[in-house]
């Protein structure tokens, strides 16, 4: 009886051993901390010692309506013939850090939220809401009749849970910017830190997650967090884990990582993909090979000339435009319309030749480091008349011991800016654009000029109105960053912080 309780016992603490190894945390530090500096043997949270706070946050939430993707390595890039000869995307292997993405594509319903908060809160600034209305008139053309579209589509409540369309790259940056603050403020409100205040909200006294951590607003503030160096109550800071990191548009390496999703090809043999893809799911082929859904298609595209949606009483695809978010089948990551339905803007400035430039990890072109704006004093500026924090671009005497980089503006690094250009006079003014290769011609526009340029931005994915060669995800095409189409919209993003993987 003894040998079996001791066994018993030894089996116990065993477990415990493996347990603590694992970094459980503990209430007064985070994930693998104790409540004692390892470095110097103070305690932590302890008001004594001078109240250093170490939060006993383990992981990262799961932000609305995102769904998480496990990063890795893929190969970017063409997997189909170059049909169209843009050779723009040179295949290439390259590693993903973990990240999150929304679940579909942002809805008209989601973007009408945003029109009314800005409607609300900035009434002596007419302008701001009346700059991020969708292009409801990218429905039209000479010689069609959509003119139900351009008065229904956006804001009719049929049409609610299908994508927003006519955005630009900009609005959809700054829709993403309104969620992050959107987000935070229900994170702080949920806490109990904040309290709705929408009849105090106007102007630049709107809630923004940077100028609240900067002391820069204080509208409905109910109470802060105990600070630990005798203080009172202090602002909520990023190390509380409490705020989520900003909603974004992903890069072109993140989207097409996502879309891919070849996880699903990798599960039963780690480090090993038996199949690659041509599009978000396996084969070759458009059509549905499950025995109960045998031939259905799997995105919403354009079947061949005159066919949007085949033929009454037995649609193809059943969209002659575009169809709901969630429709279709979720690729292996849980993400919807991936392929097909509406193209979708990603972060990166195009290039032509991006893939054989960018870096391994996290390729991205678009680049322009910037800080935050301080006065003399080191003191951040007052936020702006949207009550946002102001940046400003870092100059070449901050960057100049660096070897990261040297320079703040890097769009056009490698290509467009004076080291890649062929030019004359090599003593020329070193401007940051990039109108030495991409500009010819006077400034007036008399002469040839390149439709590519730093404002150019990457939109992937096949949209309605095109063939399936488009809903391949490595192919990818360009447009202006102040223009839309009908058949482009945007879904967003947030970096995951910590383990790539969860600590599973």
């Amino acid at each position: 009886m003894r040998l079996k309780v001791l066994i018993q016992l030894t089996a116990v603490l065993s477990a415990a051993t493996i347990l603590s190894s694992c970094g459980g945390g503990s209430a007064t530090g985070g994930r693998g901390l104790s409540g004692r500096s390892e470095s110097t043997g103070w305690l932590y949270n302890d008001e004594e010692n001078g109240g250093f706070e170490v939060s006993s946050y383990n992981e990262q939430e799961t932000g609305p309506g995102l769904v998480f993707v496990e990063g890795g390595a893929f190969q970017m890039g063409r997997v189909e013939q170059d049909v169209v000869y843009a050779w723009n995307n040179m295949p290439r292997r390259v590693t993903v850090s973990s990240f999150y993405i929304d679940e579909t594509e942002v809805k008209n319903v989601d973007y009408l939220e945003y029109l009314f908060w800005l409607r609300r809160v900035f009434v002596d600034m007419p302008q701001v809401y009346q700059e991020a209305l969708p292009d409801t008139l990218c429905w039209r053309r000479p010689l069609a009749y959509n003119e139900p579209y351009v008065e229904y589509y956006f804001r009719s409540p049929n049409y609610y849970t299908y994508p927003v369309v006519g955005v630009t790259w900009i609005q959809a940056s700054n829709f993403c910017d309104w969620r992050t603050d959107r987000v935070n403020e229900q994170r702080l409100v949920d806490k109990g830190i904040l309290r709705f205040a929408p009849e105090d909200q106007s102007g630049a006294n709107n809630f923004n997650t940077e100028a609240y951590m900067a002391g820069q607003y204080d509208t409905g503030v109910e109470r802060g967090l105990p600070s630990m160096s005798g203080e009172g109550e202090r602002t909520v800071r990023m190390e509380d884990g409490i705020l989520l990191p900003r909603y974004q548009l992903p890069t072109e390496a993140e989207w097409e990582y996502a879309a891919l999703a070849l996880k699903g090809n990798s599960e039963d043999s780690p480090e090993r993909i038996w199949t690659h893809r041509l599009y978000p799911w396996n084969g070759h082929y458009l059509r549905k090979d499950t025995k109960r859904n045998l031939g259905k298609f799997m995105a919403n595209f354009k079947r061949g000339r005159g066919d949007m949606m085949g033929l009454a009483g037995a649609l193809n695809d059943r969209g002659s435009l575009t169809v709901p978010v969630d429709s279709y089948w979720p690729n292996d990551f849980g993400l919807y319309c991936m392929a097909g339905n509406v193209n979708e803007w990603v972060r990166d400035v195009y290039r032509s030749s991006s893939s054989e430039d960018v870096e391994d990890f996290n390729p991205f072109r678009g680049n322009i480091f910037k800080v935050m704006e301080k006065d003399e004093d080191g003191n951040f500026v007052e936020k702006d008349s949207l009550g946002r924090m102001k940046y400003r671009e870092m100059t070449d005497e901050e960057n100049a011991h660096r070897h990261n980089y040297r320079r703040s503006y890097n769009i056009n690094y490698k290509d467009g800016d004076v080291q890649s250009s062929v030019v004359d006079d090599w003593m020329a003014e070193d401007t940051p654009g990039s109108s030495r290769m991409y500009k010819q011609g006077d400034e007036n526009g008399v002469g040839m000029r390149s439709l590519v340029t730093d404002r150019a931005r990457v939109y992937k994915g096949g949209g309605w109105r095109d063939k399936a060669y488009w809903l391949v995800p490595g192919n990818r095409r360009f447009l202006d960053e102040g223009e839309s189409r009908d058949d482009l919209g945007f879904r967003c993003s947030m970096v995951r912080l910590g383990s790539p993987d969860g600590y599973r």
